[in-house]
């Protein structure tokens, strides 16, 4: 029986943990609390921070597993090269769990090496170097740490007299030891995607449906796939995923983002070599597989023969609407309800406002004739589900409203 180390245990920690166990898998789940999602359904829990170089050591030696998988960006990933030397596959790997910690690694692998349309962007340490950096992006621009996740420390500046804000709240919600910052050019897009890439040990490239998704202050909020584009655009972001992921290395699923300018133009946004957030809509019957059984297959090298559209679908965040110690009272009576509808609760421990609890997905059938591979996205039109999915997102908003009281 193969062992998995995951590193970080959060919720999409604890979808891949499911899918693991599903496959005969031993787990042990760590994270820097007790009671992390991921560990309410692990074998085994290690409690440590992240970051502490040593205490990763400790557990590595304590458990000996076969596989290291990654489910946050804040690790001593420089420890990951060594591991992987001694024979430990580290998911994707190495290379890629290091680069994509800081955004300024992965960013100029995407703009400088490998000629990637990105937006303008420049770095700052002090609010000197910021000032300057915003005077020449221009406004508005947005802001974000270094490393970061879930959209902490990030902002939007419109102006001189919002810098200092900017700064010290990007200070704030930095991850780790990472002081530093990227300010990038505000790009004028209808709509971000996100295209979740398969990179397989023994099979090409596979790219799932685009998907769809809104963000608050750089926060997932809900997705919805497939998301409409058209072909080119599709093709454009195919190829731009697959230069990335391939320069990154490794096997396993990864959340690549875009923007969809207004002039159509495809823009490179952000890269995490996981299962993504926006890719919890795979879980409401979308997808033949969800994100983390192709995460799975992709990292045990099994292989995959195919990705198909089953249903359009969406999902929608449960929010805390209190701080609290404790985990809030849920409600289920009203989602039950609701005819395919699903929902997920995350069993974190205990709340802060605007905290993601959990996930409504709500899902519909395709029409007639409508061809669900997945390597038809990108090579012809496809019927646009846009009035049925827009639908359905209102109602996946309205559920999720309903889960906490």
């Amino acid at each position: 029986m193969k062992k998995i180390l995951l590193l970080g245990s959060g919720e999409l920690g604890k979808e891949f943990v499911i899918a693991a166990k599903r496959a005969g898998l031993y787990v042990i789940a760590c994270d820097r609390y007790d009671g992390a999602p991921a560990m309410q359904v692990a074998d085994e829990r290690e409690i440590f921070p992240m970051l502490d170089g040593d205490a990763l050591d400790a557990v590595v030696r304590k458990h000996r597993p076969d596989i290291i998988v990654p489910e946050i960006e804040a690790i001593r990933t420089e420890r990951l090269f060594a591991y992987e030397k001694a024979g430990i596959q580290v998911v994707p790997s190495a290379r890629a769990a290091d680069y994509t910690m800081n955004r300024r690694e992965i960013r100029d692998l995407a703009a400088k090496e490998l000629g990637i349309r990105t937006a303008r962007y420049l770095y700052a340490k002090t609010f000197e170097e910021f000032k300057a950096a915003a005077d020449k992006i221009g406004f508005p621009c947005v802001v974000k740490p270094l490393m970061s996740s879930s959209g902490h420390g990030q902002s939007f500046v419109h102006n001189d007299e919002e810098l200092r804000a900017a700064y010290e709240g990007a200070l704030e919600g930095a991850r780790g030891d990472v002081k530093e910052m990227i300010i990038e050019e505000f790009i004028d897009f209808q709509s971000e995607f996100t295209l979740l890439t398969v990179t397989q040990k023994n099979g090409e490239t596979l790219f799932c449906p685009p998907i769809g998704h809104v963000q608050v202050h750089g926060d997932y909020r809900e997705s919805w796939q497939p998301y409409d584009i058209p072909p080119a655009a599709l093709r454009t972001a195919q190829e731009m995923a697959r230069k990335v992921t391939s320069a990154l290395t490794g096997y396993g699923i990864w959340g690549v983002e875009f923007f969809l300018a207004k002039n159509g133009e495809v823009i490179f946004s952000e890269l995490s070599p996981r299962p993504h957030d926006t890719g919890m809509v795979t879980l409401g019957h979308t997808t033949n597989f969800s994100e983390f059984e192709l995460h799975l297959r992709a990292v045990l090298g099994l292989p995959i023969p195919a990705i198909y559209l089953e249903h359009y679908g969406c999902s929608a965040v449960v929010l805390a609407k209190e701080d609290s110690d404790k985990a809030p009272e849920y409600n289920l009576m009203d989602a039950c309800k609701e005819d395919r509808t699903r929902v997920r609760i995350f069993g974190k421990p205990s709340q802060r406002v605007d905290r993601r609890m959990g996930v409504v997905l709500c899902y519909g059938d395709l029409p007639a004739g409508y061809d669900g591979d997945s390597r038809s996205f990108g090579k012809v039109e496809k019927p646009d589900l846009t009035p049925q999915i827009d639908a359905l997102r209102e109602k996946c908003k309205r559920v999720a409203s309903t889960i906490i009281k």
